[in-house]
């Protein structure tokens, strides 16, 4: 229980902190957020795997994992949508909602308390793949284009060039100078707190009313998506803080950016909005649930 509560209720402090803020602060939210998706957070990608332990077999079997977890539930989706014929735009939108986790302002958060610094680790090489869905995938989805252009799209990410650089000074086993590594190692680790109160801010303009569809979708995401993880993961090979992270990651709610996707390329926007609160709200039950049973 001890550890369940050092893993949560951090995260749930930062948040409540970000949501008063929202609140009682003039505070430009654009510019935190591109602080965080164009500097700091591409300085956590790169230090990470600059300082990354695992190896290369586990970092591929990993990915491969997220992926084959990502194809069971958009195979999913379309099933369910065959069954209770679901128009277009909330096609779209189910696949926004569960198959974008909220990898990078909960996911590594709760993970760095939950799992440990090793866990952290694993849990930004989750973040590349979700973020390679949610930035190059679902535009290309929500638009009715072409996997090339996501391709292309996935290429403009600063997170993939930040992978990358990382890659390449880990595997050229080249040590920064003047403690260039310690001033990335920092950037990176600012990116977790002003991601959870950018959260908490974004919370202040939404407005708090669901219906049973939308538990219900919340509840697939927050709790059949991890039994698939899970599943995928023993197939995969990979056991122990590996196969916790994989659990803990796509357990994680929507993630609030598949509502400005929505916005941007088409869908469901009051759907997907109502759907990123409560799973959220509703994660702050689940997910200690899901901590206990994994530890």
């Amino acid at each position: 229980m001890n550890i369940i509560l050092q893993s949560v209720l951090p995260v749930a402090f930062i948040i409540i902190i970000g949501y008063v803020a929202g609140k009682k602060l003039s505070l430009e939210r654009s510019t935190l957020s591109q602080l965080t998706v164009y500097i700091l957070a591409p300085a956590l990608v790169t230090d990470s795997f600059y300082r990354n332990s695992m190896g290369g077999d586990v970092t591929l079997r990993f990915l491969l994992a997220y992926g084959l977890i990502s194809v069971i539930l958009y195979g999913g989706i379309i099933l369910i949508g065959k069954v209770i014929k679901l128009s277009s735009e909330n096609h779209r939108s189910l696949f926004a909602i569960l198959l974008c986790p909220n990898n990078g302002n909960m996911g590594l958060s709760i993970t760095a308390f939950a799992l440990g610094e090793g866990g952290l680790e694993r849990a930004v090489i989750y973040m590349i793949g979700s973020s390679i869905v949610l930035f190059g995938v679902l535009p290309a989805v929500l638009k009715g284009e072409s996997i090339i252009k996501g391709i292309k799209m996935t290429f403009r990410l600063p997170l993939i060039w930040a992978m990358i650089l990382g890659v390449s000074l880990h595997l050229a086993h080249i040590t920064l100078p003047f403690n260039l590594g310690k001033s990335i190692e920092w950037l990176g680790m600012s990116s977790i707190p002003i991601a959870l109160l950018i959260l908490g801010m974004q919370l202040t303009n939404t407005r708090f009313q669901f219906d049973f569809i939308h538990f219900l979708i919340s509840l697939g995401k927050l709790a059949i998506a991890p039994l698939i993880a899970y599943g995928v993961g023993k197939i995969m090979g990979l056991e122990g803080l590996d196969l916790q992270v994989l659990v803990l990651q796509t357990a994680m709610p929507t993630a609030i950016n598949t509502a400005v996707m929505m916005q941007e390329f088409g869908g469901d926007i009051t759907m997907v909005s109502r759907t990123i609160i409560l799973s959220t709200l509703m994660s702050f039950i689940t997910i200690p649930m899901v901590i206990f049973l994994i530890i």
